[in-house]
């Protein structure tokens, strides 16, 4: 695996913590793990739950949490996929890519914005299906229709993935992208006591957070727009051999 692989598999894991960190994901994680595992608030927030119900919550956050990394890494081989037919267009995909990834780190930083990108696109589910296989299905529907936040992040390491040289690295490039997103909301849902305290101190921050995530965004597509991941990774490499 090549450093600049590497760097771009780090970039994809904090893009999935910058979309988990979104104003329309974090503030509404109480809402889906109420939704996922049927419980009520009061049962979530119990101080001193029962082991049944602590099973409860752990199984079901994980099977959302597979749902949408399932369905980010089929995209994600689809684009390397489509990168690969067009093989002979790589280096125009490149660089349209980097200018589109730019604009979007530009759109969430809030220097302008898009009407099309600010309309919400959710699936709404009336009732969970009933069974583990419920929470399955819930997640891919939160991965294939939420896209006010997460959509141009998602698309930007989508659009990597399209210049990747294998399927494998557009695979491995949404599956860190999947845990950046499931890591903190796994956390999260297994201790949403100590998240409700924290999310009350830091939601006044929720707008900083998705100002660096445009900045992420930004850099990346400059590093896509010049192909310089390699030349950063061996920068990275001379400045911090460990």
């Amino acid at each position: 695996m090549s450093g600049a692989q590497d760097l771009s598999f780090y970039f994809a894991f904090a893009a999935g913590v910058i979309s988990f960190l979104s104003p329309c994901v974090l503030p509404l994680v109480p809402s889906y793990v109420a939704f996922i595992t049927g419980l009520s608030f009061k049962e979530l927030t119990h101080e001193h739950p029962n082991r049944k119900l602590h099973r409860v919550i752990l199984v079901h956050s994980l099977l959302f949490i597979l749902g949408f990394s399932v369905l980010f890494t089929v995209l994600g081989a689809s684009a390397t996929l489509l990168g690969q037919f067009l093989a002979n267009y790589r280096d125009t995909i490149r660089i349209v890519g980097g200018i589109t990834v730019i604009i979007f780190g530009l759109f969430v930083s809030g220097v302008f914005s898009f009407g099309f990108l600010q309309q919400e696109k959710r699936f709404h589910l009336r009732g969970k299906p009933l069974g583990y296989m419920g929470s399955f299905l819930v997640g891919v529907t939160f991965a294939a229709g939420w896209t006010p936040c997460v959509g141009p992040i998602l698309a930007s390491i989508l659009l990597y993935a399209s210049t990747a040289e294998d399927m494998h690295t557009g695979i491995l490039l949404l599956l860190f992208y999947s845990l950046g997103l499931g890591l903190p909301f796994f956390v999260c849902s297994v201790a949403l006591n100590t998240f409700l305290a924290t999310f009350q101190k830091a939601r006044g921050y929720l707008g900083t957070f998705t100002k660096v995530g445009g900045i992420l965004l930004i850099l990346v597509g400059v590093l896509l727009l010049t192909n310089s991941f390699a030349f950063l990774s061996e920068a990275l490499s001379r400045w911090f051999p460990g």
